[in-house]
């Protein structure tokens, strides 16, 4: 039988683990879209060098999976470089990098959308390559591009799960510790899964209307 008490007298590690969640996500997804705009950037570079740079990068960390980052970066980084690098540091290093390659696709195709005739007007105006992307063709591309960000933002947040194969206390974690003392993992983790159907269906929602309303 269903047994609701082992939730609510352990709901205190569920809101813990949820937090922790909630800010690897916020994390990642914010150095994920700053590393993933550089990385665009250097594929529409010019200059070949910059140009595959950016490329490989890509394919470097879309062809790989996510939990063999996680795993290379907590355990076999720290000896490649000779350092002590904490989990959590180990997490937002891989999951930000992991994040950056697909972000990096999106902001590069939601760029090259914009009509060619954008960046001819912004340098017929006496523009630099700079001054008409951050003038001209970002705000205009960011607009397309709010949907599969938010998208992506959606499966950031459900990576996060794992993160508890390297003990990063997140709302997964969590689950597997009350369900070690519990006994009961039936009612634990389906209460990770209602939490994460509560937060990504209006999540969900909002992109779908975010991608109707930009189509």
């Amino acid at each position: 039988m269903f047994d609701w008490s082992v939730i609510t007298q352990n709901v205190d590690l569920i809101l813990k683990g949820l937090a922790i969640t909630l800010y690897y996500t916020v994390v990642t997804t914010v150095l994920g879209l700053v590393i993933g705009l550089i990385v665009a950037l250097a594929q529409l570079a010019k200059i070949g060098v910059i140009h595959w740079s950016g490329r490989i990068f890509v394919e470097f960390f879309r062809n790989v999976p996510l939990l063999v980052w996680l795993l290379w970066s907590y355990y076999a980084l720290p000896i490649f470089l000779d350092l002590n690098i904490t989990k959590q540091l180990a997490g937002i290093l891989a999951l930000s990098l992991y994040g950056a390659a697909y972000y990096a696709e999106i902001l590069r195709a939601g760029i090259q959308s914009l009509d060619k005739g954008q960046s001819d007007a912004a340098r017929a105006l006496g523009m630099s390559t700079g001054q008409a992307m951050h003038r001209i063709i970002l705000p205009q591309a960011f607009r397309r591009m709010i949907p599969p960000l938010a998208g992506q933002t959606i499966i950031q947040m459900k990576n996060t799960t794992l993160l508890s194969v390297i003990t990063v206390p997140d709302l997964l974690y969590q689950a597997g510790y009350i369900s070690s003392f519990t006994y009961r993992p039936m009612e634990v983790y389906t209460a990770v899964g209602v939490v994460f159907l509560v937060i990504l269906i209006p999540s969900n929602y909002l992109a779908r209307k975010l991608e109707t309303h930009n189509s």
